[in-house]
């Protein structure tokens, strides 16, 4: 039976050490996204800064550690046996949670993640408990520390509102500080925020939280608490008269230094309060099985965990392990990379791709704000409000539109120095803030009141922030469900059903990571950042062409290969790739504007030429979407198909793939020479669809059915039209575009393979 218990007990360490991985690549963007959006320091010294604000915030955790122990349920009223089972269900449903959130780019939470999932395999036990014993469910309050749960899930929430608040206020007042016009402003207000900042990050840090630390002495935290307004005066002086001192003589940028030291406090804030998050549980089960095996008894059932409900100091070795692995997985993982992009795309300053649809709360919403801004402007002295608009006219941002910034050193100073500062009064009060939450939701109101979310993007803008937060919501009732019912299976289940369930999370893991390998094959943001040369963005531009018309040639093979069979679970593939694949060109289209800053002024005619070749690329997509969507629906809809025309759809199908492996050979080329054959192959093709077209209506005509079948075959022949023309046009664009920059004309002989 000890054995048994000593394999949980190493599941469990296994199990935090994934936990580790798979939450901090979550979290990161707490504590990345204001220095990488804002272009603070390039991305290794991020990284680095980032790791030793997590490495010491790991030491300061161990105050936190209790509320695995006792924070949402009472241990003393839970047996030996059944806390290991507890706590296994928590950490196998915790990983493949975030896991599946991580592979979708969304930031969720990892507080409320384990605070819910601690709920529901408490409250699982507890139910069994109280139905075998025949005592009534009322008596659930003597197992579930209700006070402080209730406490810990209202303080999760209320931070979603606080955060926004202060972050929008904090931000405004900022801004009218320093207004867009930053080099004319900085040498007024760069210090005084600085040493403001600063000697804030220190007070909730340091002083609130040195208490946590175990490395700090009582006599050094009575020191610091009876000295606490002198030590914040000195700090508060000293580092404004630094910071204007280095204005003067320097040309050191003071923002920058803000916003690394405010990385670094989030780093370490996001550690002392979250690492509790990963290895809490695995720890409190490691010392109840140390209880449980020193205690001498035999009987696991009926060992009582009171042990659990005093303090106990968490061994230093294990938080710096800990804070070891976050580091490296800071370093190594790409998921980290895609939830920072979300973040990140909602906070920008400028337009363009939005990764978020409109939705009608989020048109709402801006509808009834504008009415009331243009209320409020009616009711404002007209000086204030020229004044005030002046101050955040984001024109006056002087920058290279080239290397235009999601967002300004001053943004990215307010997100870091507020979510941090909130984060650790919650620490402080050993409350486990969701840093998530609160991060996300300071970036968001900073974004409001930079004035980030204009009339062009803001309908977007909310619905992104509106899906988060239902996502959050969505993560404490999935936690809860799905803690209880694997905490259900491991109750009755035993060893069994728990190797069966570590082999099915094994599994969920790998598959989840080929999928985020597979979707994240394109540069993310962060990598979008390096191309700023015209003609790495028309390399670019050519590869996603080529890559393209040879995606649109497989699907539309296939798509009439598989609509004559009635193959529907093929088709209903197809349709979900050609939908994929005209919502990348979307995007690519969508971001004309910021692309278009990469071009220099001597360069508009290749920015007018790579616009042709982008719209020409939508064309074609949506020509095939067009195509398979009648296609599907036909077979969707179960009507019936003829095969009249088969022999004829089959030349007419080859044919395209002879047309598609010309055009791409062309285009792998780039000779122009061969325009002229591609127009005759062209010809060909369009004079096979009049020609079937002519023997479709025949057939009508002459037998007085298939309506059905003849209406789609005849949508999808002429969008196999435009498909077509427009995959000429693409190419001769692209051909002309390219060689007029490089000014490079391989001509090459051209062979001609069918595509399979």
């Amino acid at each position: 039976m000890e054995a048994y218990y000593i394999l949980i007990v190493g599941v469990l360490f296994l199990l935090a050490i994934s936990d580790l991985v798979v939450g901090v690549s979550n979290d990161a963007v707490n504590f990345l996204n204001s220095a990488i959006g804002s272009k603070a320091a390039p991305f290794r010294i991020i990284l680095v800064i980032a790791a030793a604000g997590v490495l010491v915030g790991a030491v300061f955790s161990n105050g936190m550690m209790e509320v695995a122990r006792k924070g949402i349920f009472n241990p003393q009223m839970f047996a030996f046996s059944e806390i290991m089972i507890l706590f296994l269900a928590v950490m196998l449903t915790d990983i493949l949670l975030l896991d599946f959130f991580n592979t979708m780019g969304l930031p969720t939470s990892t507080t409320v993640s384990i605070v819910f999932e601690l709920l529901g395999s408490a409250v699982a036990i507890a139910t069994f408990k109280l139905v075998r014993m025949g005592e009534m469910a009322t008596r659930m309050g003597d197992y579930i520390n209700t006070e402080r749960a209730v406490l810990i899930v209202s303080g999760i929430f209320l931070s979603i509102v606080i955060a926004f608040t202060v972050g929008m206020i904090i931000m405004w007042l900022v801004r009218l500080a320093f207004s867009f016009n930053i080099p004319g402003t900085s040498r007024y207000w760069s210090g005084i925020w600085g040493g403001i900042a600063i000697t804030a990050i220190l007070y909730f840090l340091i002083i609130k939280g040195a208490k946590g630390s175990t490395l700090v002495t009582p006599e050094v935290l009575a020191y610091i608490k009876a000295h606490t307004v002198k030590i914040l005066l000195i700090s508060l002086a000293g580092w404004t008269i630094l910071f204007q001192v280095l204005i003067l003589i320097t040309r050191i940028n003071i923002l920058k230094i803000t916003v690394l030291v405010g990385t670094f406090a989030l780093a370490m804030a996001f550690a002392g309060n979250d690492l509790v998050n990963f290895i809490g549980v695995p720890l409190a089960g490691f010392e109840s099985f140390k209880a449980f095996a020193g205690s001498g008894s035999t009987d696991a059932g009926g060992f009582l965990m009171e042990s659990l409900s005093k303090p106990v100091d968490t061994p230093i070795l294990f938080l710096i392990a800990a804070g070891l692995i976050m580091v490296m997985t800071l370093r190594f993982s790409r998921k980290a990379r895609s939830v920072t992009a979300t973040t990140i795309d909602l906070s920008r300053q400028d337009e363009g791709t939005e990764r978020f649809a409109s939705s009608l709360l989020a048109r709402f919403i801006v509808r009834r704000s504008i009415e009331f801004s243009n209320g409020v402007a009616g009711i404002t002295p007209r000086p204030v409000s020229r004044y005030v608009s002046a101050r955040f006219d984001p024109d006056r941002l002087k920058e290279d539109p080239r290397d235009k910034l999601s967002f300004d050193l001053v943004r990215a100073s307010v997100n870091l120095v507020v979510a941090s500062i909130l984060i650790a009064i919650g620490t402080s009060l050993k409350l486990p803030l969701s840093t998530t939450y609160v991060t996300f939701m300071v970036a968001m109101g900073t974004s409001l009141a930079d004035g980030a979310w204009g009339r062009e993007s803001a309908v977007y803008r909310i619905t992104g922030v509106l899906t988060v937060i239902g996502g959050w919501f969505f993560t404490a009732f999935i936690a809860f469900c799905v803690s209880f019912i694997v905490a259900t299976l491991l109750f009755f289940g035993k060893l069994p059903v728990m190797l069966v369930l570590l082999a099915i999370s094994v599994f969920i893991l790998v598959r989840t990571h080929a999928f985020h390998k597979k979707r994240n094959r394109k540069p993310d943001i962060l990598e979008r950042e390096a191309i700023s040369a015209t003609l790495d963005v028309l390399h670019e531009c050519d590869e996603e062409v080529k890559s393209t018309v040879f995606k649109v040639s497989k699907i539309l093979y296939r798509v009439y290969t598989h609509f004559f069979k009635e193959h529907y679970r093929e088709m209903k593939a197809l349709k979900k790739e050609a939908k994929h694949l005209n919502k990348e060109v979307k995007e690519i289209r969508e971001s004309i504007p910021v692309t278009l800053y990469r071009f220099k002024e001597t360069e508009i005619q290749s920015g007018h030429h790579y616009v042709q070749v982008v719209e020409y690329l939508k064309e074609m997509t949506t020509s095939l979407n067009h195509i398979v969507l009648p296609a599907f629906n036909h077979l969707d809809n179960n009507h019936s198909i003829d095969n009249v025309q088969l022999d004829e759809i089959t030349e007419f199908n080859e044919k395209i793939s002879e047309f598609f492996n010309f055009a791409i050979n062309l285009l792998k080329h780039r000779n122009d020479t061969y325009t002229e054959d591609l127009n005759r192959r062209r010809d060909e093709l369009l004079e096979m669809i009049n020609q079937i077209r002519m023997n479709r209506i025949k057939i009508i005509k002459k037998t007085r059915k298939g309506v059905k079948i003849t209406m789609t075959f005849l949508d999808m022949l002429n969008e196999t039209k435009n498909l077509i023309l427009n995959v000429v046009h693409l190419i001769k664009a692209n051909i002309s575009l390219m060689n007029s920059v490089t000014g490079e004309v391989e001509r090459k002989e051209i062979e001609i393979d069918v595509l399979d």
